[in-house]
């Protein structure tokens, strides 16, 4: 799949990221992985996210990174276009993008560096080379310590023809839309916030109708109604899921730092399809929260 392939695929249908399983040690379980996958595979996500943020990217070493990935596009092939995450400083996750590439991956999801501040040359050189490094295409994520400016974007696009995704988590509304009315059509842009949907009303209405579903991991049936809802001008069925599900959700979600993954993992334990522990630092949610869990899950029916 060349980089404007990837782009356009990704301009429409629900995104994902798998969550990665670990088993009660801690250690990848790549054989729940795969189950994992195929359970997801029949309601149709458009692109899924390997090794993303809801994967715990920042938990695995290179090497289990390379199990990851080689299960996902074992798994998939064919199917569904996988894009690896890649992350960290600017030699590691050339490694990392390198890595999805070799492995077979459509595209690279570009995750933001690690602990440091960074001026707006010092990020545009950090993509660049990313982008430099592997010829397939490369989608990057404005989140915590990346927020790249719409002149920097503007830069990067001239530099890098196989930047073709713009991923956004900050939420910062000016930002965004001097961004997309920037550079107009050379991105595909896509919803990054965490519980996405509360949000895809407005970032659809700022250019930006595609965003990725947490979710989709534990209530797969409800992640797609509330997508085909949501491309189809829906409003009736998008504000009923957010107030019968989605608001009540985030406020669960909200009761602990990092619960933002350790929730979707809860989650997809009590749909039967447990991905295990999270690891540290990440904790998982307490009984009584997870109680709740299974209570706003209840409402929906089976999935």
């Amino acid at each position: 799949m060349s980089p404007q392939e990837l782009k356009h695929v990704m301009q429409a249908g629900l995104l994902s990221f798998p969550l990665t399983d670990f088993d009660a040690q801690l250690r990848f379980a790549p054989r729940p992985y795969a189950e994992r996958l195929e359970w997801l595979q029949p309601y149709g996500a458009t692109v899924l996210f390997a090794a993303g943020g809801t994967g715990e990217f920042f938990s695995l070493t290179p090497a289990e990174y390379s199990e990851v990935m080689k299960v996902a596009l074992d798994t998939c092939r064919g199917r569904t276009p996988i894009v690896g995450g890649a992350g960290g400083g600017t030699t590691l996750a050339i490694q990392y993008a390198q890595e999805a590439e070799r492995l077979g991956a459509q595209g690279v999801l570009l995750l933001p560096h690690y602990l440091t501040e960074a001026s707006q040359e010092g990020l545009v050189a950090h993509v660049e080379a990313v982008c430099a490094s592997v010829k397939i295409g490369v989608i990057v994520y404005n989140r915590g310590a990346c927020r790249l400016t719409p002149a920097s974007l503007l830069t990067l696009a001239e530099r890098c023809p196989n930047l073709v995704g713009f991923k956004d988590g900050l939420g910062d509304i000016e930002r965004f839309v001097s961004i997309r009315q920037t550079l107009g059509d050379r991105f595909a842009y896509l919803g990054g916030l965490p519980t996405a949907e509360v949000f895809a009303g407005a970032y659809k209405a700022m250019g930006c109708p595609v965003y990725s579903s947490a979710v989709f991991n534990f209530i797969p049936r409800t992640a797609m109604d509330f997508y085909n809802a949501h491309a189809a001008g829906d409003d009736a069925t998008c504000n009923r899921l957010i107030r019968d599900f989605f608001l009540p959700y985030i406020a669960l979600r909200n009761q602990g730092e990092g619960y933002a993954v350790s929730i979707v993992k809860a989650g997809a334990t009590l749909a039967g399809h447990g991905a295990g522990p999270v690891r540290p630092p990440l904790s998982d949610l307490k009984p009584a929260e997870v109680e709740q869990l299974a209570a706003l899950m209840a409402r929906l029916g089976p999935q």
